[in-house]
């Protein structure tokens, strides 16, 4: 019998994203699956339901989207409460949040669920066409310079006129992770000044291929602020002083500051005070990327934008849903490609192996079993 998937819309308050497209669907069902919509999943990312049915998805409610599902997508994690009729042991493919949603996973043990967080998938060469976090971070990064750009009174390119010169706007990313990287191209295609830093010397070199100039703590030996897995982790004292030092003089020139550094399962680190921001010049802007961890920024508010000392700070929340479509085929391609690499063509469903497999399940058998959440 054909394995069912079912493809939810999203409850989460502001979520736009869908965890299907027609693209897809048309995938899964050209390996033997059959898939279910619930009425209204693409509609906020701009696919309707007419063109689930056309790619041979059946369209119904969520009572009739459920029954019998073997495999589960969401974008976020489904309420476990508004699963009836999955049946027991049915995966959950998502973004799970498992720290931050640590009682929503319990509750997925205890209904039998396994569930499957996407945001735990190593980073390792196999599973790159896997990665929600790059996927989605790419887009984000491009947004947050579209945002900065929203909200900054002033052009991005210099700009020679009869009436005189613009000069070009100067813009500073903190963290050269996948959205600082594509803030970077982003902020050099609008024309901007733009520099950039990290806790990974190693990114220099990024920086610089984009034409940017690196700002780096220089005479700090033995620190490199990489974590395991391509992840940032957090610095030694002796390098977050010397990082406070240069940073506060070359934030006191900058137009625009994108901070987008997040360590997985921490709080956002802080790398902006408001003394800071007191130092830069009225008008300027901040994006904080990582305002739903916490911020990187002082005074940030995540949903808001504030203005801090004339400087306007912004928190939008889940930048990746403020460009649904784009996203939406992303993440979706993220899912099939994740599913479609462990398929067993024999028994018609994916067998997961154990690299893979125990890194992103996070219950099983009506326990949680995910390392990183028993530690």
């Amino acid at each position: 019998m054909a394995v069912r998937i079912a493809v939810l819309k999203e409850k989460a308050a502001g979520e736009k994203r869908v965890a299907a497209t027609p693209e897809t669907v048309k995938k899964f069902i050209a390996l033997g699956a059959t898939l279910a919509v619930e009425a209204g999943a693409g509609e906020a990312a701009s696919i309707s339901d007419q063109a689930y049915a056309d790619a041979g998805a059946t369209i119904g409610d969520r009572t009739a989207t459920l029954p019998g599902a073997d495999i589960i997508l969401g974008v976020q994690g489904p309420d476990p409460a508004g699963l009836a009729g999955a049946k027991l042991g049915a995966w959950i493919v998502a973004g799970l949040n498992p720290f931050g949603d640590r009682a929503r996973i319990d509750a997925y043990a205890l209904a039998g669920y396994e569930a499957l967080a996407m945001e735990f998938m190593p980073r390792i060469t196999r599973a790159q066409s896997m990665d929600i976090l790059s996927s989605q971070s790419n887009l984000s990064g491009y947004k947050a310079v579209l945002d900065a750009a929203s909200e900054y009174g002033r052009a991005f390119p210099m700009m020679m006129t009869a009436a005189g010169t613009v000069s070009a706007a100067r813009v500073f990313i903190m963290g050269v992770g996948v959205a600082g990287l594509q803030a970077i191209a982003t902020a050099r295609r609008l024309g901007a000044q733009v520099s950039a830093t990290d806790v990974r010397s190693a990114t220099r070199e990024q920086i610089q291929s984009l034409g940017a100039k690196p700002i780096f703590v220089e005479n700090v030996a033995g620190i490199e602020g990489e974590g395991s897995g391509g992840y940032a982790t957090e610095m030694s004292p002796e390098y977050q002083k010397a990082q406070a030092e240069l940073v506060s003089s070359h934030i006191a020139k900058q137009d625009i500051v994108i901070t987008t550094a997040l360590i997985p399962g921490r709080a956002a680190p802080r790398l902006i005070s408001d003394m800071q921001i007191a130092s830069m010049r009225p008008g300027s802007v901040i994006v904080d990327l990582a305002v739903e961890q916490g911020g990187n920024v002082e005074g940030a508010k995540a949903g808001e934008v504030v203005e801090v000392h004339g400087v306007k700070i912004v928190g939008h929340r889940n930048v990746p849903s403020r460009l649904a479509a784009d996203t939406s085929a992303l993440f979706s391609r993220n899912l099939f490609n994740f599913l479609s690499a462990f398929w067993d063509k024999d028994g018609g469903l994916p067998v997961l192996d154990d690299e893979i497999g125990n890194a992103i399940r996070l219950t099983q058998g009506g326990k949680v079993v995910n390392p990183r959440l028993l530690s």
